[in-house]
């Protein structure tokens, strides 16, 4: 069996930099008031040994432990299905990675999860967290706010007094939606339909929002609402063919909602777009370009929104106290995607 590596000591830098070991606990850690030509000898020992800073004492000085808390509110089976999250998480892991910070990942399967991802926020074990997919009656951000720890939300908040002074990340999902009905409505299509995702959520209101303000009053059998899945999206369309059969398009509040009702429409003999065109929303691949025909949709980048939920929440730990530019909220642009389904 061979011999176990000794790990480098903070004492055997300070012995090949032929410096106490105080000066080099200053420089490893963070701390001020070493000169320049010391500094260097120090980086140079802790480079020739390999040396690694201990986290534990490290984060008694900083008072930092460089770990972000990402907190989904979603199961897991959602979440370890659906692409949306798979690409915001590695939008924000790119960015934690490149500031040296660590991705812890927090799930919530249901309202017993809530109390321990509390206390879990509140034991010191992260200096911040980022949240998303949050619904209106979650009790997540006043457990957090309760907690104390520096949050950035993915999506616009929509619930109590804390709206105002939360900082966010989303994108135009109003606007957004209405672009893909005016280009339904540039079709010649009449009878446009909306199945949308959960309301609770600000996103899914939104783009019925959107929905509504180009198509006015429309008939109310032409929304049903569904839940951001393609199951979701299946009974939604066969439900809305029984109701309308008369329909000759379908926004879709996202791809895998336009993924089931595209499903319905071919078991049905609907030609797609010849009688009824459809759009989804978010542009995930490779879910768009793998139906027949592929699936003209609305485009937000979400992995771009995750690597600024991570940015804004990193500002925020390592802005000085004192200083005025608190971060602020960012909505991102959306692009209509025009494939063959419409």
């Amino acid at each position: 069996m061979s011999e176990a590596v000794s790990r480098p000591t903070l004492e055997a830098v300070a012995a090949r930099a032929g410096v106490s070991r105080a000066t080099v606990s200053r420089v490893v850690n963070g701390g001020d008031g070493v000169r320049e030509p010391l500094v260097e000898r120090v980086r140079r020992a802790v480079e020739e040994l390999g040396y690694v800073p201990n986290q534990a004492a490290r984060s008694l000085v900083t008072r930092r432990h460089d770990a972000v808390a990402v907190v989904i509110a979603e199961p897991e089976t959602r979440i370890f299905t659906d692409p949306f999250f798979a690409l915001q998480l590695r939008g924000i892991s790119k960015e934690l990675t490149a500031q040296d910070n660590q991705l812890v990942l927090l799930l919530t399967e249901g309202r017993d999860d809530h109390a321990r991802v509390a206390r879990y926020l509140a034991g010191g074990h992260v200096d911040g967290a980022l949240v998303f997919s949050l619904h209106l009656d979650d009790p997540l951000p006043g457990l957090i706010e309760g907690a104390g720890v520096p949050t950035v939300f993915g999506g616009r908040p929509g619930w109590h007094d804390g709206t105002d002074s939360a900082v966010y990340v989303d994108c135009d999902n109003r606007g957004g939606a209405q672009d893909a009905v005016r280009h339904l409505a540039g079709l010649g299509r009449t009878r446009i339909a909306h199945i949308t995702g959960p309301l609770d959520q600000t996103s899914a209101a939104d783009r019925l929002r959107g929905y509504r303000d180009v198509m006015g009053e429309p008939d109310p059998r032409l929304v049903v609402p569904s839940d951001f899945t393609p199951g979701g999206g299946e009974r939604a369309m066969a439900e809305l063919l029984d109701r309308c059969p008369d329909v000759d398009a379908v926004f879709a509040a996202n791809d895998l909602t336009a993924l089931g009702a595209l499903r319905v429409l071919r078991e049905r003999g609907r030609r797609v777009p010849q009688d009824v065109a459809v759009i989804g929303f978010d542009d995930v691949l490779p879910v768009t370009e793998q139906p027949e025909p592929s699936l003209t949709t609305v485009r937000q980048d979400i992995e771009e929104m995750g690597r600024l939920m991570a940015r804004l929440l990193l500002r925020t730990l390592t802005r000085d106290e004192s200083a005025t530019d608190a971060p602020s909220s960012v909505v991102l642009p959306t692009t209509l995607v025009r494939r063959a389904s419409a």
